[in-house]
């Protein structure tokens, strides 16, 4: 051991003292009056300190600790007489209770895991503290004891464990320097250890010992800027409810330091938040409005929520900056420069062309500090998004952490080995449960402001540091998706979360559109009101904590009736808008007696020929669809149910059939012996032994798809990972479990338009009920799948081995596409062994010129390989929630075999036509007499370009006589982008996401360019 090491260690010794080894404890359930009773204490356990230094127990158990605690007159000779004396915990537990004396005097949990008590101002030898902890080991992980100490300091910053900082920070700052380090040595080896006892003369001796430390020639001090901090998530291990008195906790006490410590300032994020604060705590807010004017209250708030960026679509990213901001701007007179997100877990391409159109300059998060395989290189840098924009970013310090004057120089310096600066921004604060800084944080603050070689500490905003690393330009470029290489199981977890999301996307694109077009033709009174709240409810289950799966069950109770709301709503507001449609068509004679008129609405913008259903009202046996021609389209009566071929839907529009009903029974139909599915298209072919895909044929490419047994459903021993719900197992592959096992096999349809057979399988508790269906002349394979999971700790998969080799896997992120490696050629890739997608996934063959796309309706895991396409259906975490996924499931996917590239076979057009299908109305009040009305057939928004995919239209937020249209490129090149309208609106300019007028003449848009357009309504 070095000198250098001995001195501090030395100092220290004489102020610290370790009470790890002097705990007693008991793993009783007691009654609180018990446990912190000293009485009861020799009763106990000595503790066992494991080579971490760690008293640790195990998973989901109770844990007491108890200690009598009396004041030494020295350590190692030094006197303690008059010094200040705080205990210091740090521990590893889901509920932590704290007490001196019988009192509770502080409580934590997993993140609000360290303090510091102060137990007394002034000690005398001799004094004696009751000390007890009552600590719950979490439910995924053991607990532990990290820490115990009882600290000594003076009242000024000359105290042996003060200098001990003072030395290390010093040491830190000058590692370069070795002129300086020769210095430093020097005047550390003249102390005189043997006046230790003496207390005045030792403290002269450091004293004299700063003097000429202080009279070198320093190493220039890093500069440490300081923002207090208190990240909430709003639902977690706790409910909602409590985030909303967790945050008045939180706020109310940052609000009574900062009157006592004025140079406070603190920052916090979450426009919903203040939005709750606003209608709930309305003083509250007030007093944080003053605090924002007086520039000691930061609002750091770009989004509406801090939400999941891998799962949602575009469209959602979007509408979280357009309400944050505008909120913001609404309550606080300003926009917020900064998209603060430091715990969401990961962030897609477009995040910054999105951000940058929201009027943010800055991106700030800590989580990629979390990976598990590789450091993200950059700490400061301009992130490059797919369409090119590029936004400075910020990989910030942690959150939660508190004032420790050693880890902060080393901080700044690492990072300042790192960029080049010697700036750093400190966020201390307890965070997750909110807490924010707290007094002992300050007081450490300020004592060190009194030391004359401890790096200054100066209290800022985030726009004032991040303005400053703005003056420089000269950074690295990430042009990537920042992917968190962690939380991968949270693709999966809690499916309902996901299909109630994507439900309810689906649903407000719906609802706007409709309503949209109802509102300019027919004069129907927009919902801009309810919609909004709509929005706002989904925008607030998109929380990264609640849309990716990882909360106790009570949130999801909550969340799910939110989402069932939602849809209700909107579903309503659909109906509306759709009857105002169809009251202003004039209807044509019937081509036949008792011909009832239906309409085929297509809410996507671009031309669809599709098999489409209808349940046969009560009575009818049979019918047939005629067109306003009298012509018959190809229809299919089976189950209750008519299929009809609909051709060419037009784009964003309607268009009008006959339904001519029948009391006539169907003929039986005779099913094939084998199960065969065939149409123009497609040949499958099922392995009787197990209901997988034995054979695909792609007809008109003459290829055999399959290398191997496609559908093959594979479940996985999925344990170990400490973060249950969030985590897959790296490992998970090594543990197969037994395959499924077939239960039956039967046709269930089998006509010209639809052919489907239905399989029933099992694999461990499980039952999976899967329905194969080809439609008419489709190229599309689509399964239907319904399970009654009760697997736990399991990981299911579904895999299609193909005839391919790819270099690169292509997946559809929010409103773009990715290529993401399947050979794992950098540690990077290695990483990258379950990444997110939205409606489809594609293994494309380049040099054969041919592909195979997934479509899913909310499946979102993917494996890559580079002759496979493997899609994660389902897990069986049991932390936070125990029951996690337990009990029905019906998701959707198909198998889509396809020449060329996915861009030239529509592949995205196809996902969304999975998640987006034409909607039969029926029309009981259709208008035959009004002249001049809508026609019986219309598009009323074209494109002229094929690649450009609408995501919005909605009436402006500022001005009722002006709507907006947006959308984005899907296929990343340069097109020109027309837009044709039967709505009466005058072509208009682009603006920002904001909704604000950028001037510029939309004639052109380029590759993965998110376009929004405002048009003109004519005035009356």
């Amino acid at each position: 051991m070095t000198l250098f090491q001995q001195t501090l260690d030395r100092l220290r010794s004489l102020t610290c003292l370790d009470l790890q080894s002097q705990w007693l404890c008991c793993s009783d359930e007691l009654p609180i009056n018990q446990g912190v009773d000293p009485n009861i204490w020799s009763s106990w356990s000595p503790v066992e300190i494991n080579t971490k230094g760690h008293v640790a127990w195990e998973k989901g158990q109770v844990l007491w600790f108890g200690q009598r605690f009396t004041v030494p007159a020295q350590l190692q000779g030094y006197p303690l007489e008059g010094l200040c004396l705080r205990w210091s915990l740090m521990w590893w537990a889901e509920v932590a209770q704290v007490f001196v004396n019988g009192e509770c005097v502080q409580e934590g949990d997993l993140f609000d895991c360290a303090t510091r008590i102060l137990l007394s101002p002034e000690v005398v030898p001799g004094m004696e503290f009751n000390l007890a902890v009552r600590l719950v080991s979490p439910g995924h992980d053991p607990g532990a004891m990290v820490r115990s100490l009882a600290l000594f300091e003076g009242q000024t910053a000359v105290d042996p464990g003060f200098i001990a900082d003072e030395l290390e920070s010093l040491f830190l700052s000058g590692t370069d320097d070795p002129e300086f380090l020769e210095g430093l040595m020097g005047a550390i080896s003249r102390l005189d250890w043997s006046k230790v006892g003496d207390r005045p003369e030792f403290n002269r001796q450091l004293e004299a010992l700063g003097d000429r430390l202080f009279s070198l020639n320093l190493p220039p001090s890093p500069q440490i800027f300081l923002l207090g901090h208190a990240h909430l998530d709003l639902a977690w291990l706790w409910p909602v409810s409590e985030t909303w008195e967790a945050a008045k906790r939180t706020f109310t006490s940052v609000l009574q330091l900062q009157a006592e410590f004025p140079e406070l300032t603190f920052g916090h994020s979450t426009p919903a938040l203040y939005a709750w604060l606003e209608h709930h705590q309305p003083h509250l807010f007030n007093t944080i409005k003053n605090r924002v004017r007086e520039g000691r209250w930061e609002i750091i708030a770009g989004l509406w929520v801090e939400p999941e960026f891998n799962l949602v679509s575009g469209e959602s990213i979007i509408r979280q900056v357009l309400y944050g901001q505008r909120y913001i701007r609404e309550q606080f007179g300003v926009l917020n420069r900064v998209a603060w997100l430091p715990d969401s877990f990961g962030f897609c391409w477009q995040l910054p062309q999105i951000l940058k159109s929201g009027k943010m300059d800055y991106f700030v998060t800590q989580k990629l500090r979390w990976n598990d395989t590789n450091e993200f290189p950059y700490e400061v840098f301009f992130w490059q998004g797919l369409d090119g924009t590029q936004i400075l970013s910020l990989m910030s310090a942690p959150i939660g952490e508190g004032i420790d004057r050693v880890k902060l120089t080393r901080y700044a310096m690492e990072s300042k080995e790192r960029t080049g600066k010697a700036q750093v921004l400190g966020l201390p604060g307890v965070g997750d449960h909110g807490g924010g800084p707290s007094r002992d944080m300050l007081e450490v603050a300020r004592r060190s402001q009194e030391s004359r070689l401890f790096p200054r500490l100066q209290f800022t905003t985030a726009h004032t540091y991040l303005d400053h690393l703005a003056q420089e330009k000269d950074y690295p470029i990430w042009a990537d998706e920042l992917y968190l290489e962690f939380h991968r199981g949270c693709y999966t977890s809690h499916a309902d979360q996901k299909f109630y999301n994507r439900c309810c996307e689906r649903l407000l694109y719906q609802a706007e559109l409709w309503s949209s077009c109802a509102s300019l033709l027919t004069g129907y009174d927009y919902p801009q009101v309810r919609l909004e709240q709509a929005w706002k409810s989904v925008l607030f289950n998109q929380f990264h904590d609640i849309l990716p799966g990882s909360s106790i069950p009570e949130v999801f109770q909550e969340a799910n009736q939110e989402w069932q709301q939602v849809i209700e709503i909107t579903e309503e507001i659909i109906q509306q808008a759709l009857g105002a449609i169809a009251s202003q068509i004039s209807l044509p004679e019937p081509p036949t007696l008792g011909a009832q008129p239906l309409l085929i609405f297509n809410p996507l913008n671009w031309f669809r020929s599709e098999v489409v259903s209808m349940t046969l009202p009560e009575g009818i046996l049979s019918a047939k669809i005629l067109d306003t021609d009298g012509q018959e389209w190809v229809s299919q009566i089976e189950n209750n149910l008519i299929y009809f071929l609909t051709p060419n839907i037009p784009s964003v529009g309607y268009q009008l059939v006959w339904f001519v009903p029948n009391t006539e029974p169907v003929l039986s139909v005779d099913y094939p012996k084998e199960f065969t599915l065939k149409n123009e298209s497609l040949e499958v072919t099922l392995d009787p032994a197990t209901g997988d895909i034995l054979e695909l044929c792609d007809r008109p490419n003459h290829r055999s798809v399959l290398r191997g047994l496609g559908n093959q459903l594979q479940a996985f021993v999925d344990q170990g990972q400490y973060w249950d719900a969030w985590n897959i197992d790296p490992d998970y592959q090594k543990f197969p479990l037994p395959p499924t096992q077939l239960e039956s096999m039967d046709w269930e349809s089998y006509g010209e338009l639809v052919k489907t057979i239905k399989v029933v399988r099992t694999i461990g508790q499980s039952k999976i009920t899967q329905y194969y269906t080809l439609l008419g002349n489709d190229n599309q394979l689509r399964i239907t799948t319904g399970v009654n999971w009760q697997e736990r700790h399991t990981l299911l998969k579904v895999s299609f081995p193909v005839q391919l080799q790819a270099d690169y896997m292509t997946y559809e992120i929010p409103c773009g596409a990715i290529r993401r490696s399947t050979h794992f050629k950098t540690e990077q890739d290695q990483a990258k062994w379950e990444v997110p997608a939205l409606n489809w996934a594609d293994l494309t063959d380049e040099v054969q010129n041919y592909g195979v796309s997934v479509l899913t309706d909310y499946k979102s895991g993917y494996d890559p390989h580079p002759d496979q396409l493997r899609l994660s259906l389902l897990r069986g975490s049991t932390w936070p929630d125990p029951e996690a996924d337990l009990g029905e499931h019906e998701f959707k996917y198909a198998l889509y075999p396809h020449g060329g590239s996915w861009e030239a076979a529509g592949t995205v057009q196809r996902g969304y036509e999975l998640n987006c299908p034409l909607q039969v109305y029926s029309c009981p009040l259709l208008n035959r007499d009004q002249p001049g009305s809508e026609k019986t057939r219309i598009s009323y928004l074209a494109f002229s370009s094929s690649a450009w995919i609408l995501t919005a239209l909605k009436k402006s937020e500022d001005n009722p006589y002006h709507w907006i249209v947006r959308g984005y490129e899907s296929q990343g090149k340069t097109e020109r982008i027309d837009v044709k309208n039967n709505l009466g609106l005058d072509y208009g300019n682009r603006v920002n996401l904001l909704e604000e007028e950028d001037g510029n003449t939309p004639l052109e848009i380029q590759p993965w360019e998110i376009l929004t357009l405002k048009l003109r309504q004519e005035q009356t």
